[in-house]
């Protein structure tokens, strides 16, 4: 009995493996049929192996192959559905990458219409321009820049294009005694485009020819925040960076644009598409960045860079302290090397075409953009293995680098103006000697520039309004922590330690990105030239806004922080990730509070602008004075009788030209200790048939001792 309770325990024993290992295999296979089938399978296989043998073997080959083939199926099975979920997980991210894109460009352009109709809301606002006479409105553009303004109209009134174009290159009617090559001298290109438009669009019969000029430059205002609010959205990877770099941009408005009362003016003309060319050469830059975002970026990176050389002759010395900087990364082995000869061959063709539709225009081979690039091409021919070697072999051979390019930049620009002769380089040469302190002169011409107020030093107000905006602090903490952590980028290049493609957010090393260390230099470069002449800050102060509006919103510079303090309670990419949401929020919720009260507040005040003496002035001549008459006065003054009136005038508001500079300062003679004949025969030598004398000038109070006209005349004549 024992026994027999012992066999069946046994036998019980033995077959809860087999059930276990039955319902591990249906799990497997999904069913037990499917197992069933399987078995059965298997012994037909056999049956038909043994009749297989008996009629030749043929059978049995055939069955072999699909047997074969249907293992394969099933082994495939899996990896079939591993790839579907692989493509479907593609298609997931995709989708939520072209949601993001979509959102980040219609915020990018909602910016931009959003800040162009608030310019134009506030500056109808600020002049009544809309309830105003066309001689009210022409005068609102203040301080001789309307000039500009005057050949808009003048190409308007042309019977033809054409005859327009050629009549501006051989005009005799704008300086007394000279004529002139107006589209070369005063960069008419702008004009001549929004002409052109004007009349090839139809709307002489719904729109204003002044409102569709002053359209066409709030438009380039859009494009130009715009631009900014992508730079810091590359940058940072999220689009509130963007908007919290457009929010600070409008709050500093009086330092990051002129074109509140100087509309005409070449840099809010030029400066947007300086803005574009920074974008695009910010994506351009990128590791990560696919072969159609870097065509594109190059692309937009030619047009607008050759635009921007184009329309404002002050382009090439921008270009030249970016590519300085460009020239950094290089040298430290910061970027590709692929991509440096990309930017210069965009430099170079360039300035060529620059040159070709700028009329030869002598300045652009002198510029010392072209010297850099010479000298760049050249140094890196002669040092092969310059990025090859030990840390200080590499320094050394960064030094000679250094020294090569600009001993051959300097000698390209001595042979070009030996053998071109290029008037302006003296006389900015000879001005900055005096404005470091490395000479002194009693030169009307050069104490009349330090005299500007673009090229004095930046106040205290300057500062403080960036504080109070919250600028300032926040800039100087994300310059901080992206210089610091490029040093150490470039202390493993000097080590030899490769460029890294593909940065983790943990890695924690944001001086690793080629496009925030460029920004790095760009902004250190342009604020140096800021601290010297405040003139510079509306090429500083949208970039820092740009820059510290990325810092703040990026989680890599939270982290790159976090992984220096080697914090161990909370893991630095969590901690990254909250402040880089959090701290934008603080921020913007700030500013809202703060400014967008005032904001409206400038929209909702009515101001008042009107100048009857000069609206007189204009009057009287426009009535009274013959058609050959030939007016003289300060340059500011000729340039508003040349816009309003369109007769002949002794000078031109532009400091670039020596020759109107010198013209200028013997017309200022009448307000010099001299006497009757002298003047006289100054007027006489210029044509000039009438003298307007401003009340301004001889009652002069400026605030910056020495400054004063008669006292600048003085000093020059030596009665002082």
């Amino acid at each position: 009995m024992a026994m027999t309770e012992l066999r069946h325990r046994k036998e019980q024993t033995c077959q809860e493996p087999e059930k276990t290992l039955r319902t591990d295999l249906e799990d497997e296979m999904g069913c037990s049929s499917d197992l069933q089938h399987k078995l059965e399978g298997d012994q037909a296989e056999e049956e038909w192996k043994q009749s297989g043998s008996e009629d030749g073997g043929l059978t049995s080959n055939a069955v072999g192959r699909e047997e074969v083939q249907e293992e394969k199926e099933e082994m495939d099975e899996p990896k079939a559905s591993a790839a579907k979920r692989s493509r479907s997980l593609g298609k997931s991210v995709l989708l939520q990458h072209l949601v993001k894109l979509f959102f980040g460009c219609l915020a990018a352009v909602t910016c931009g219409m959003m800040y162009a109709v608030y310019l134009s809301t506030y500056h109808e606002r600020k002049f009544w321009f809309s309830s105003r006479q066309e001689l009210e409105r022409e005068i609102t553009f203040q301080g001789g820049n309307g000039l500009y303004y005057y050949y808009y109209k003048y190409m308007l009134a042309a019977s033809s294009f054409e005859k327009g174009i050629n009549d501006l290159m051989r005009d005799n009617r704008t300086i007394s005694a000279q004529t002139i090559n107006a589209v070369e001298q005063l960069s008419l290109y702008p004009e001549l485009i929004t002409s052109f438009l004007y009349r090839v669009t139809g709307s002489q019969d719904m729109i204003e020819p002044v409102y569709f000029y002053i359209g066409v430059v709030f438009g380039l205002q859009a494009l130009y925040v715009t631009a900014l609010f992508v730079s810091s959205w590359v940058m940072s990877g999220t689009w509130v960076a963007g908007m919290l770099a457009v929010a600070w941009y409008i709050i500093n408005r009086p330092d990051t644009t002129k074109v509140d009362y100087a509309i005409p003016l070449r840099d809010n003309w030029a400066l947007p598409y300086f803005s574009c060319q920074v974008a695009a050469l910010t994506g351009f830059l990128r590791n990560n960045i696919s072969s159609s975002g870097e065509m594109f970026c190059y692309l937009l990176l030619s047009a607008s860079t050759f635009t921007f050389i184009l329309i404002w002759e002050h382009s090439h010395y921008v270009l030249f302290i970016q590519s300085l900087a460009l020239f950094l990364l290089d040298c430290f082995d910061l970027v590709q090397p692929r991509k440096m000869a990309d930017i210069h061959k965009v430099y170079l063709c360039s300035i060529i075409l620059a040159y070709m539709l700028q009329f030869q225009n002598p300045s652009l081979l002198s510029s010392p953009l072209l010297s850099l690039l010479v000298g760049s091409v050249l140094a890196r021919y002669l040092q092969q293995n310059m990025k090859a070697g030990r840390m200080a072999a590499r320094l050394m051979k960064i030094v000679l680098h250094f020294y090569l390019v600009f001993t051959i930049g300097i000698t390209f620009s001595y042979i070009i103006k030996k053998t071109i002769p290029v008037n302006e380089s003296d006389h900015i040469l000879k001005f900055l000697e005096v404005k470091f302190g490395l000479n002194s002169t009693t030169d009307f011409v050069t104490n009349l520039l330090l005299c500007q107020e673009g090229f004095q030093s930046p106040g205290q107000d300057y500062f403080l309004r960036l504080t109070q905006a919250s600028v300032l602090p926040f800039y100087l903490l994300v310059l901080l922590v992206c210089l610091l952590s490029t040093l150490q980028a470039i202390r493993r290049r000097l080590s030899g330690e490769p460029i890294k493609a593909k940065l983790r957010l943990e890695d924690g090393m944001i001086g690793e990105q080629p496009e925030v260390i460029y920004h790095v230099f760009h902004t250190l470069l342009f604020g140096a030239l800021a601290m010297l002449f405040v003139g510079m800050k509306y090429l500083w102060t949208p970039y820092v806004c740009m820059f510290t509006a990325f810092g703040v919103c990026s989680p890599e510079l939270w982290v790159t922080v976090f992984k220096w303090l080697k914090l161990k309670s909370v893991h630095p990419v969590v901690l990254g990730l909250i402040l880089s949401t959090a701290v934008p929020t603080i921020i913007g919720f700030s500013l809202w509070r703060e400014y967008f009260p005032r904001l409206i507040s400038e929209l909702s005040e009515l101001q008042e602008f009107y100048d009857p003496d000069t609206v007189e002035l204009m009057n009287w001549i426009k009535t009274q004075a013959p058609t050959a008459a030939v007016f003289a006065g300060s340059p500011q003054l000729m340039g508003a009788v040349k816009l309003c009136s369109g007769w002949t005038v002794t000078s031109l508001p532009l400091y670039t030209d020596i020759n109107l500079l010198r013209r200028s300062e013997n017309i200022y003679q009448v307000y010099a200790m001299r006497s009757a004949e002298d003047i006289y025969k100054i007027l006489m030598s210029y044509k000039a048939s009438h003298v307007i004398i401003e009340e301004a000038i001889c009652g002069e109070m400026n605030p910056s001792k020495g400054c004063r006209i008669k006292d600048l005349l003085d000093i020059s004549n030596g009665h002082m």
